[in-house]
């Protein structure tokens, strides 16, 4: 009975180790990002004007980054739900860090998710936002 209760116990801590570390990484889609890595007038929907609009792109990963370059993929969601490559933005980082931002200008409304990964192609974060128009 005690060795269950020890392996319950070890699998319990294990998970909770586990979900714990997924939810550090963090996308905001943001107004602006402060001096300290912090979202400002962070939302998942913006309302843009028929020209288009920026937003920014927070990512807080809870850790270092270890890379140099970092890849943002973004999707549109279409009318059948299915994600549809919209297009890729680089950006150049520091291994220290452990947050970073982009700007991003959307021109159509929808729903967009991106995938953030490291120049070796793992992923760090993903995060989704719905655009409008004014």
């Amino acid at each position: 009975m005690k060795v269950i209760l020890r392996i319950f116990s070890l699998a319990a801590i294990i998970f909770f180790l586990f979900f714990s570390s997924l939810n550090a990484q963090t996308v905001y889609f943001c107004e602006g990002v402060d001096d300290d890595g912090y979202a400002i007038g962070s939302s998942s929907s913006f309302t843009i004007s028929r020209s288009g609009g920026y937003l920014y792109v927070l990512t807080r990963l809870g850790y270092k980054c270890e890379t140099s370059h970092v890849y943002l993929d973004f999707y549109k969601i279409n009318s059948r739900g299915k994600e549809v490559f919209e297009e890729t933005l680089e950006m150049d980082t520091e291994p220290d860090w452990s947050w970073f931002w982009k700007e991003v200008t959307f021109y159509d409304p929808g729903t967009y998710v991106v995938y953030i990964a490291d120049d070796y192609g793992y992923p760090l974060a993903d995060g989704e936002v719905r655009i409008s128009f004014k």
